[in-house]
Parts: structure tokens; sequence; C-alpha cells
């Protein structure tokens, strides 16, 4: 029988769905692209049957077996999925050699900085540190990977600004934050792939309660205008993980710039925190 298709089922899903009932060939070039999806999204047909051991005309019957008309068609929806943040379509069959992994990735790296930093406006981090410094309360979020890098900002933030917060913390609800929130207070949301469901709801609510946000992805999204400020940051890279040295970058410039902003005001409270961790025996 062969497998039923819908057009929410993922390029992957239709691989395993497809899956029993697969020829040999078929059945090759399904187990290469279930390791390997990528490669589909960046190659061509010729050079897929090349990479995965099978010939042309299997790739053309292979991609009709998982529901496309054809193999543009299955390479575009494997690109879409690849841009919905799945690191799986990341790894490639034919790797970078290893004695020059370290080279590539610090020149992926380097590569990502200067794409991300060369589409922000400096006015943009000056404007956006003069919020921090101004908030009557400065909320920080994200989830998943972006988790770390909203805990990053918070725990530098901390020692500059009155009064800073992370959410939600275990077993909170957004909900008990956002009725706390008033319109002179910044929302910074960090929102990389894969971002959650909720991003576009909660987008809605805080443009609805009138708080600044400071909007921050990788550079698959388009610019949001729901956010006052958006910061896009490329994290692409060869290996099967993505490079997040531009958030981190990002994320740096972005509380630099506040403490400087704050001048005297956060010196001293860098003093007293540093003078009550003494007298408590913290540091």
């Amino acid at each position: 029988m062969e497998p039923e298709f819908h057009e929410n089922m993922t390029f992957l899903a239709r691989i395993r769905s497809s899956f029993p009932s697969l020829h040999r060939a078929e059945r090759k070039l399904g187990a290469f692209l279930l390791d390997f999806p990528g490669d589909l999204a960046s190659y061509d047909a010729q050079e897929l049957a090349r990479l995965s051991g099978v010939s042309k005309a299997t790739v053309s019957r292979f991609v009709r077996r998982i529901g496309f008309a054809n193999y543009e068609t299955a390479r575009r929806a494997a690109r879409e999925e690849r841009q919905s943040g799945s690191r799986h379509f990341l790894a490639h069959a034919e790797n970078v050699p290893r004695k020059s992994q370290l080279a590539t990735s610090m020149q992926e790296e380097v590569q990502n900085i200067a794409r991300t930093f060369g589409h922000i406006d400096a006015t943009e981090l000056d404007a956006l540190a003069d919020k921090i410094i101004d908030a009557r309360k400065v909320w920080l979020a994200g989830y998943r990977i972006s988790r770390s890098f909203a805990e990053y900002v918070y725990w530098q933030l901390v020692k500059v600004v009155p009064d800073a917060a992370i959410i939600p913390q275990a077993g909170e609800s957004l909900g008990e934050h956002f009725a706390a929130m008033q319109p002179d207070d910044l929302v910074i949301w960090i929102a990389l792939r894969r971002k959650m469901a909720n991003t576009d709801s909660v987008l809605d609510e805080l443009q609805n309660l009138g708080a600044k946000v400071a909007l921050i992805t990788d550079d698959a999204s388009q610019l949001d205008d729901r956010a006052q400020w958006h910061f896009r940051c490329r994290i692409e890279t060869s290996s099967p993980q993505f490079n997040h040295a531009s958030v981190m970058s990002l994320c740096h410039q972005i509380v630099t710039r506040a403490t400087l902003r704050a001048g005297l005001t956060a010196r001293t409270r860098l003093r007293r925190i540093d003078e009550i961790n003494e007298r408590l025996k913290e540091v």
C-alpha cells in the first residue's frame, strides 16, 4: 500500500513513512537522506546520485515515491525544513577533512560575525543601551538554546541596572510576568532556531502591553516590526551544530554598551556589589 502524505508532513517524515515500501535502491537512498537530508537541499539530482551510490533514475523515482512531483519540489521542501532550524540538515556526506576542520570552523565563525554586524547599525545598539538604562525593568527571555544567551545577558546586566529578571523560571507561566509589565519596561526576547511555537503570540501580546521589545533571532527570520529592535545573527556552519559565535558577540556588545552608557551609576553599583560580596565572603 502506498503511504498517504499530507501537506504538513515534514520532508523527513515522508521518508520514514515510505521506507517499508521502498525498493532496494530507493531504500539505500532513503537511508542516506535520513543521515544527510541537507545534501538534497544542497546538490542537484546527479550529484546526490553520486554521493548516495544510486542512479539518477532512482533519485527521480524516489522523490515521487515520497510524494513530490519532481526533484526541485522535493529540494524546496528540504530547504524550507533546513530553514526551520533542524541541525540534522547541517551534516553532509562529504565532510571537511579532519586536518582542516579547525581552520574551516574558525573561518565560518569570523564570517558569521562579520556578516551579522555588517547588517547592524551601531546607532541601534546605542539606542538599545539607552533604553536598558532608562527602563523601569528589563525582562529577559528565551527557550532552549536561546535561554543560555538570555541568562548571559541577565548576569551581566544585573550588575548594571537596578531591576532585571529572566523569565519564566521553573514552574512559572509567562502570564504571571506579562501581567506585571508596564509600557516603560524593556523585554529582550531571544528566539533562535528552533524557536518556540508561541513566539508570534508572545510578540503580539507584548505589542498590546506597550512594552519595548528587542528581538534577537538568527538570520533565517524575517524582520519583525513588532519589535523596536530586531537583530538577526548568522549561525550557519558546515558542521552538524550551529555556530552561535555571532549571537554571543552581539550579547557582549549589548551589555558592554549598556555598562558604558550607565557611566558613574554603573561603576558605583559594581563597586557596591563587590564590597557587599567581600563582607559576605562570596568572592
